[in-house]
């Protein structure tokens, strides 16, 4: 009993986790990571503001969800080592979740005290939301990991090389441009899909704007790939697994489709994002659990 409440708790802490990011998604797309001003921890100088703007609002409010994040993964770790015998895998995988969410407040904090918020369009920004982003994206990993090691705490795992060689690097590669894309998208919005085309197209155009049209490319590709995953395993026992990132995969490249033509805006953003990290978790347990 003490195991199937651990691994419930752990199903739900990945869950806030993924909530966490959307609304960090729609802090940036609303541009109210300045909402704070260059102050962290504290907002605008203040514990809890007390004349708050709706910019404001939305940044305290990631701020604070994300301090409960925190807690929940320490939480995490602490229970792992009460449940699991000493170098068990699920205490290694909330370990390296606890890590991995120290440097993400790192990285939070470091996007206000750098000043990569608001009308930012520097390399710099880019660079940094890229690194952001794979931290987030090995803490959703470790958190997934320290869920499914829990449900299933006496099965032997075997990691597939030619997955974790090959699917999931090309899967943070496809992210990363994608971050890269959706920050261009929204500060450089476009009017109408022809204009947006022409300011990927145009020299004088921001490198963001030029960049965020290889994010469809390396899309596309990746998709093509996690597919033949998929494929490759659909006749294995991790069959469930393989048909989630089939199904997950195409679903993505229909919503990155949509995103496009929509000119995305921010609900489209945060629906595209959400379906981003549900194909890379997919693909995690993939590489755990193909046979």
């Amino acid at each position: 009993m003490r195991t199937a409440n651990f691994t419930r708790y752990a199903w739900g802490v990945l869950g806030w986790n993924v909530l966490v990011i959307l609304w960090g998604a729609y802090v940036r797309a609303t541009g109210s990571g300045a909402g704070c001003g260059g102050h962290w921890p504290l907002c605008n100088g203040e514990v809890v503001p007390q004349t708050p703007q709706i910019q404001t609002i939305i940044e305290f409010t990631h701020r604070l969800t994300s301090g409960v994040a925190f807690l929940g993964v320490a939480g995490l770790l602490v229970w792992s080592f009460f449940s699991f015998p000493r170098n068990h895998r699920v205490r290694k995988a909330s370990i390296a979740s606890l890590a991995l969410m120290v440097t993400e407040a790192a990285l939070g904090a470091g996007l206000v005290l750098f000043d990569y918020v608001g009308a930012n369009a520097s390399a710099a920004r880019a660079f940094y939301l890229s690194l952001h982003l794979l931290n987030t994206a090995f803490l959703l990993a470790a958190l997934i990991l320290t869920a499914w090691f829990a449900q299933n705490p006496d099965r032997t795992f075997r990691l597939r090389s030619q997955l974790l060689t090959g699917t999931l690097p090309v899967a943070l590669l496809v992210m990363v441009t994608g971050t890269i894309a959706a920050l261009g998208d929204t500060l450089f919005p476009a009017s109408s899909l022809a204009a947006g085309i022409q300011q990927d197209l145009s020299s004088s155009s921001n490198f963001l704007v030029r960049l965020r049209g290889l994010h469809p490319a390396f899309a596309v590709l990746g998709a093509i790939l996690f597919v033949y995953a998929a494929f490759k395993f659909i006749r294995t026992p991790a069959r469930r697994i393989a048909l989630t990132v089939l199904a997950l995969s195409m679903l993505q490249v229909v919503a990155g489709a949509i995103n496009i033509a929509l000119l995305a805006p921010t609900w489209m953003q945060i629906i595209h994002l959400l379906l981003a990290d549900l194909v890379w978790l997919a693909l995690v347990l993939l590489a755990v659990e193909a046979a």
